[in-house]
């Protein structure tokens, strides 16, 4: 990462250190909520009954699951509207290239504070699965990684198109179209081969399912090295094109 772009992440560290406490409740309360209704709740009925889930206590089924979604959720809501308010509402992108800051660089160092955010988020989120049970292997600690990679896989490309519009009507569409629906049928909660035949494929695309599954391959230690490179492929690819149309559509917003 070039220095210049650590400025930007400097400055969002210091804006986060005065806004840290409106994140709180959607960054570390719900998760863990979500967490302990499904898992303990509804896993507790699941487990009651004497059902396993792709072979696996619901509870820790559920939990590597919510961590990538969560971390996903995340990445969307920085890609959005803080992108907006940059280019066009406050504008405050355009006082960034005003110095030495090149547009990449702003773009970059805009995708490495999110992924600092969902660090901290999906550790807190880790430690507290972990004291309830869902995470039984020590390869757990590789869960975060994930859904680092998860999660900056959605920011990338979002944010490349959230610096081409001019209002946010579409935002919410993305949310409640988008987001939302591969929140529900990427396996987070269930398995994909429950989907109807038509659905799977389009679950198996989504790089939240990726995410879901190498989260899942290190919470329970079950480790499949084709698999788990491949999903990381995947995800570093979807990476990989969302930065380069990033940082192309961002020297178009802010060099005109």
């Amino acid at each position: 990462m070039p220095t210049t772009a650590l400025r930007v992440v400097e400055r969002e560290a210091r804006a986060f250190r005065r806004l840290w406490r409106g994140t709180v409740f959607s960054a570390f309360v719900t998760p863990v909520l979500f967490l302990a209704a499904l898992g303990l709740g509804l896993g507790g009925l699941v487990d009651e009954g004497g059902g396993l889930v792709a072979g696996l206590p619901y509870l820790v089924f559920v939990t590597p699951g919510l961590l990538a979604a969560t971390a996903m959720q995340t990445a969307a809501g920085d890609a959005l509207w803080p992108v907006m308010l940059g280019t066009k509402w406050a504008r405050t992108f355009h006082a960034m290239v005003a110095t030495p800051l090149r547009p990449s660089d702003v773009y970059t160092g805009l995708m490495a504070w999110t992924a600092l955010r969902i660090t901290l988020s999906a550790t807190v989120f880790l430690v507290v699965g972990a004291a309830l049970g869902g995470v039984p292997s020590a390869w757990g600690v590789l869960a975060v990684p994930a859904a680092v990679l998860c999660g900056t896989a959605f920011f990338a490309p979002l944010a490349a198109y959230s610096a081409t519009q001019h209002t946010e009507v579409s935002f919410p569409l993305i949310m409640r179209l988008g987001v939302m629906p591969l929140f529900l049928f990427s396996g987070t909660f269930f398995p994909v081969e429950q989907l109807p035949g038509w659905a799977r494929p389009v679950a198996l695309a989504s790089p939240l399912w990726h995410g879901v599954e190498l989260a899942r391959s290190a919470t329970t230690g079950t480790f499949d090295g084709s698999g788990a490179v491949g999903h990381v492929l995947v995800l570093v690819g979807v990476l990989t094109l969302g930065w380069y149309a990033g940082t192309r559509t961002f020297l178009r917003r802010l060099a005109g």
